[in-house]
């Protein structure tokens, strides 16, 4: 599986799975299910590091997230999400923090949120060797901005932005397009404007690609976004095994065998 793969795809109408994994573990069985991209994405920072907001995610763990799933999934396309202030400070941070995604995270693409005022930065990245995603539509790094997490291009104003920033990111040289949380007939017209592979998340199912957060998927979040749709309920599972080891452990019939004495 590769990017040209995924343009392929596209270009044939076959959609294509992503989710997100932050481990090798995670990753090997994901890539068994005939997931075709992984997103390490900084969404780590909530699910696996307990912290309150994306944007805390650091740089380093990161990068050491997306390579254990490459490990873990080397036939998949593994994409980096670049955290909060890895690219937003100036040109030459950006494109070096880019780059450790594919020397340090063994990443095939890295996914940038971003609008058309972003796009010359983009451009470099693009022109230093590093395949990019270009994320419109509602951007979770930029929630301070917005006083919260909410869906994007709700009006004509607002829906001919995204599409414009769409558009704006492809001709930066933008390999595939991400568009989260905006409705369908936004995606549509992304789709009209652009020739990319277009990955949606709340976004309707004409996408190429449809991603969406793991935990969300299977159950394992409190409170998972409104176009989650569990396909199941391993958060529950995790509570009962723990609840079954407990009790093994308190009855001293913790199972499995014992080790032997060699004999002389």
């Amino acid at each position: 599986m590769t990017l040209q793969t995924l343009s392929r795809m596209a270009q044939s109408g076959e959609a294509f799975a992503c989710l997100t994994a932050y481990d090798a573990t995670t990753a090997r069985w994901l890539a068994r299910g005939g997931v075709h991209v992984l997103l390490v994405g900084d969404t780590a920072a909530e699910v696996v590091l307990g912290l309150p907001r994306t944007i805390d995610m650091p740089l380093d763990v990161l990068l050491a997230l997306t390579a254990g799933v490459k490990r873990g999934a080397p036939n998949c396309v593994v994409m980096g999400d670049m955290p909060f202030m890895s690219y937003q400070v100036d040109d030459a941070s950006a494109i070096r923090n880019a780059g450790r995604f594919l020397t340090e995270g063994f990443a095939d693409i890295v996914k940038i949120e971003a609008d058309a005022h972003l796009a010359p930065r983009i451009e470099k990245i693009v022109r230093a060797g590093v395949p990019v995603c270009g994320h419109v539509g509602s951007r979770p790094q930029f929630v301070a901005l917005t006083g919260g997490y909410a869906a994007a291009g709700r009006t004509p104003a607002a829906a001919a932005q995204v599409v414009a920033d769409a558009v704006a990111l492809e001709r930066a040289g933008c390999q595939m397009l991400l568009v989260e949380a905006v409705p369908p007939e936004v995606t549509q017209q992304i789709m009209s404007a652009t020739s990319v592979p277009l990955i949606g998340i709340g976004a309707g199912t004409a996408c190429h690609g449809q991603v969406l957060v793991l935990q969300d998927l299977v159950g394992m979040s409190d409170r998972p976004p409104r176009f989650a749709e569990p396909v199941a309920d391993l958060g529950a599972g995790y509570q009962r095994a723990a609840a079954e080891w407990g009790g093994r452990v308190k009855r001293r019939e913790i199972g499995g065998q014992v080790y032997t004495m060699k004999m002389p």
